[in-house]
C-alpha cells in the first residue's frame, strides 16, 4: 500500500465517510488532485470503492439507496411514491427510488444496487417540506407527510396512480396548516380543489383551515377530478370539479377491501 493510499484511508476513517466526492477529498487538504486521481484509479480497480457517477463514490459495503440518491442531488430528497411507502401510507413498494430535485430529470441505474433512481425535476420554490433522517455521512432528506400528499396529487404519475394516493390521503393524519403552506408552494389550484373535495367526501377531521384556504383561491374553471380520464361527469359547483370517477369508486379507493 502506497503512502497516498494510507492517507486516503485515514481521511475516510477519520471523517466517517462511506460515501464521498472528489471535492470532499480535496477539501481535506492532505491529498492533491493528482494524488487523489492516482489513488482512486488503483482502488476502483480493486473493487474496494465503487463509482456512483462522475466524481462521486461509495465504499463497496455501503448500499443505503436513500443516502446515495440524496448524495447525487444535494438540494433534493426522497419523495412521491417512495415517500408514501416510507411514511406507511401505501403497502405498494416501488422498485424505483423517486427523488425530487431542481437540477436533473432522468432515470439512472447504479451498478451494484437493486433499485433504479427516478430524478424528478421541479422548480426551486417547490424544494421544501423535507425532514432529515440518519446521521453524519449517512444523512438523507425526505418530504414530510403533508408535502408528500401535495406532491403526489401534483404529479400522480410518480406516485402509483389515483387509487394509491386517494388511499394515502384518507389514511394520513394531516396538519391543515402544513397542507395550506405546501399548497401555496405547489401553486396548483386544481390539486387544491381535488383535496378539498376529498376532505369533505372522506370527512377528514380538523381540516377547516385548509378548506377555508381552498375556498379563498377558488377560480371559475372546472377541473377534472382525475386529469388522466375524459373530462366528463357530474360537477361539484363548490369546488369547480368535474367528478369523472364514480364517487362509489373513490370511496372504494380510500377504503380498499384487503
Amino acid at each position: 500500500m502506497t503512502n497516498y493510499q494510507k492517507i486516503f484511508n485515514t481521511i475516510l476513517s477519520e471523517n466517517g465517510w462511506d460515501i464521498f466526492s472528489r471535492e470532499m477529498l480535496l477539501s481535506d487538504g492532505r491529498l492533491t488532485h493528482a494524488q487523489i486521481k492516482e489513488v482512486l484509479r488503483f482502488i476502483l480497480n480493486k473493487g474496494n470503492v465503487l463509482q456512483i457517477e462522475r466524481g462521486k463514490y461509495r465504499l463497496s459495503h455501503f448500499a443505503d439507496e436513500n443516502v446515495i440518491a440524496c448524495f447525487m442531488v444535494p438540494d433534493g430528497g426522497i419523495a412521491y411514491w417512495s415517500a408514501l411507502n416510507a411514511h406507511g401510507l401505501t403497502e405498494q413498494f416501488p422498485n424505483i427510488i423517486f427523488v425530487q430535485n431542481s437540477s436533473r430529470s432522468e432515470v439512472k441505474e447504479i451498478p451494484g444496487l437493486g433499485a433504479k433512481f427516478r430524478f424528478v425535476k421541479v422548480k426551486p420554490k417547490k424544494i421544501t417540506g423535507y425532514k432529515t433522517y440518519g446521521y453524519g455521512n449517512h444523512q438523507y432528506k425526505m418530504t414530510d407527510i403533508e408535502k408528500t400528499i401535495i406532491d403526489c396529487f401534483d404529479l400522480p404519475q410518480y406516485s402509483g396512480g389515483y387509487p394509491e394516493i386517494v388511499k394515502a390521503f384518507n389514511k394520513a393524519k394531516l396538519s391543515a396548516r402544513k397542507m395550506v403552506k405546501y399548497s401555496r408552494t405547489a401553486n396548483n389550484i386544481a390539486v387544491t380543489k381535488r383535496l378539498a373535495y376529498l376532505t369533505e367526501l372522506l370527512k377528514k377531521k380538523q381540516m377547516d383551515y385548509f378548506l377555508k384556504y381552498a375556498v379563498s383561491v377558488m377560480n371559475n374553471k372546472y377541473s377534472p377530478f382525475d386529469a388522466s380520464l375524459p373530462h366528463q361527469g357530474k360537477t361539484v359547483r363548490k369546488w369547480r370539479l368535474i367528478i369523472n370517477t364514480d364517487e362509489k369508486e373513490i370511496l372504494e379507493m380510500a377504503n380498499p377491501i384487503i
